[in-house]
């Protein structure tokens, strides 16, 4: 719980107004989700696992400002939709940031080679693998393990790619905003998907 801005002293007399303030700030966080109360910028943050990926420092956000999904590369699973669809229609969310970011985990493979990997580790064909254990009967249909992993080519591409996805999924209010962004490891920052800026100033004709 964030901790109180005021830390004036109270008026003598009065000390019992700051005491029930603090009771009520603490009540509210505690049970917010049972009073109805949403995250402080009724916001949904999808980001990559990656350890390198300052989430709040990078949107400008504290404990409490965001529902945080966070899964490899970032992706827009069923998973994500699951939780975007009760974020947004149950927990009073209006807004969706997506964050991807360079050198992402999910771009360093061969499709091949992370079967192959999950293969060797399974013991032999992954057909037998429950993939959801929570809920076995689910399964990837005529999808294949690599679709299922779902490795990136180009994480602007990508990024963009859920964005569109997010916005048209009936599950997702329209009144919802959704954006996203492009994370640079390299040099901490945030960018919009598709404008990388070393393409721009490192070739002779992007004046």
């Amino acid at each position: 719980m964030p901790r109180p801005t005021d830390q004036s002293e109270p008026e003598a007399g009065r000390v019992f107004e700051r005491v029930d303030e603090h009771v009520e700030q603490r009540d509210d966080w505690a049970r917010r989700r049972r009073k109805d109360i949403p995250t402080n910028k009724q916001l949904l943050v999808i980001a990559c696992m990656d350890e390198r990926i300052p989430v709040e420092d990078a949107l400008g956000i504290s404990l409490g400002d965001a529902h945080v999904f966070r899964n490899a590369g970032g992706k827009v699973t069923d998973d994500v939709i699951r939780s975007a669809a009760l974020s947004t229609n149950f927990f009073d969310t209006t807004e969706i940031i997506v964050v991807n970011h360079t050198d992402c985990g999910m771009m360093s493979a061969p499709d091949e080679a992370i079967v192959d990997g999950l293969e060797a580790v399974a013991g032999g064909s992954l057909d037998d693998v429950d993939l959801n254990p929570a809920l076995p009967s689910l399964e990837l249909g005529d999808a294949s393990i690599a679709e299922w992993v779902s490795m990136t080519d180009d994480i602007d591409e990508a990024c963009q790619a859920q964005l569109d996805y997010l916005e048209a999924h009936p599950l997702v209010p329209d009144e919802v905003t959704v954006h996203g962004y492009v994370y640079e490891v390299e040099s901490d920052t945030l960018r919009r998907p598709g404008e990388r800026v070393s393409e721009e100033i490192n070739t002779r004709d992007s004046a």
